[in-house]
């Protein structure tokens, strides 16, 4: 009696051709096999398709997290190791990420600091603020996951960009927002939005020129920020299962946007063909989102009611209580509002959520409180250390862990 034939020996039968190209080392492929024998035993076809892609793309990601060779294994281990979820890292965000695995991160949202604007964010000229925050860029362009999003909310500043002259007169808008997009397309990443945060009234004395109502010398109050969406899209030329038949039988077709590699199922048994006998056309972007269009990571409807338009009124931070004391401990922290944005509009839940400019970890805070992993980078850890650790702990166990104590991750690379 011929033994049964199960869906997954159909998949590697007609991807076996494929799967050498993939995997050329003969002993990765037979690990890659091996991982998949236990799909012989799961006779739902769907979730065959679903575990073998997932394994398949967990493979090739792997082997091209190998090709970085400067990663820290005492912060990998950190970053993976199973705890409640909250991890802070104490020391430079650049050398932070230097040590991490690429494509790591599954969603990344921060507000850097900005050009001379506090006492601890100090840098001789825009340029060289400028070029450091371009290294910072290119390495969260290696870390961040391929076809995921960096959310980053930056305002625009009057100041003295140092450049031509030091004297007051060299004062004028500088205009961040502009300089930012422009870095991180240069870095490759490719801009998608930019949402308007309205702070409504604030404190600014650049319009008081009411003794001279004359023209030349009005200005307005500076009272928006940007919430700049980029998008990384790395042109990955590896070929994917397709989603419908599971099998490695596609063709490449042209690029869905730049940067996206598309696919085209060239399986004539494929369970889903065009009156034209065109196969399924997809990308490792579609595979990951029309895979997941499932109720339980739908976002409800009022909040993507609130974020329609792209100009949002947000209440800024109220970190001065009644008796002149900085309750939050941070000279500049950013509202709730962003990060909830960033993380329930670009992440799943359980994915690691990235903020290199920690601060009072507002990112880490929502992160948590909505399912992810939060995971704040923080250089001032003598000047802002014990009022955000405060900050985090009095944030999340009183609201999700009611009495129950939760221990908070820390490393330190100072």
């Amino acid at each position: 009696m011929s033994e049964k034939k199960v869906y997954i020996d159909k998949i590697v039968e007609i991807s076996r051709f494929y799967l050498k190209e993939t995997f050329p080392d003969e002993e990765r492929l037979a690990e890659f096999l091996h991982s998949i024998d236990i799909l012989r035993e799961n006779e739902d076809v769907q979730d065959v398709i679903d575990l073998f892609t997932q394994i398949y793309i967990d493979f090739v990601k792997e082997d091209f997290q190998n090709q970085y060779k400067n990663t820290n294994k005492q912060l990998v281990e950190f970053l993976e190791n199973k705890d409640d979820g909250v991890k802070i890292i104490w020391g430079n965000c650049l050398d932070a990420m230097r040590g991490m695995k690429s494509e790591s991160i599954h969603m990344m949202v921060t507000s850097p600091p900005y050009y001379n604007a506090r006492e601890y964010s100090q840098w001789k000229n825009l340029n060289e603020y400028l070029e450091d925050m371009r290294l910072i860029i290119r390495e969260s362009y290696r870390v961040l996951d391929n076809h995921r999003v960096f959310v980053f909310n930056v305002g625009d500043i009057f100041d003295n960009d140092n450049i031509s002259t030091t004297s007051t007169w060299g004062k004028r808008r500088i205009p961040l927002g502009a300089y930012f997009t422009k870095i991180f397309e240069e870095e490759g990443f490719t801009f998608v939005d930019n949402f308007i945060w309205d702070k409504g009234e604030v404190q600014s004395e650049r319009h008081k020129n009411g003794n001279k109502p004359y023209p030349f010398y009005q200005y307005p109050m500076n009272c928006y920020e940007h919430i700049l969406i980029f998008h990384k899209h790395r042109t990955d030329t590896t070929r994917y299962p397709c989603p419908v038949c599971g099998c490695l039988k596609v063709n490449g077709n042209a690029h869905s946007e730049i940067g996206l590699k598309s696919w085209e199922c060239k399986n004539l048994e494929c369970f889903e063909r065009s009156k034209a006998n065109r196969g399924k056309r997809f990308t490792l972007k579609t595979i990951m989102t029309q895979g997941r269009q499932d109720e339980k990571f739908a976002i409800e409807k009022d909040f993507i009611q609130k974020w329609r338009r792209d100009v949002i009124k947000i209440t800024p931070v109220i970190k001065i209580n009644s008796k002149g004391e900085n309750k939050l401990g941070h000279t500049a922290p950013f509202p709730a509002d962003i990060p909830e944005f960033a993380i329930k509009m670009f992440s799943y839940p359980n994915e690691i959520v990235l903020d290199p400019f920690g601060g009072s970890f507002t990112s880490v805070i929502v992160a948590k409180q909505l399912g992810r992993i939060g995971v704040g980078i923080e250089l001032n850890k003598e000047m802002f250390g014990k009022s955000s650790m405060q900050n985090l702990k009095k944030a999340l166990q009183p609201q999700i862990f009611n009495d129950c104590k939760m221990k908070i991750s820390e490393i330190n690379l100072l």
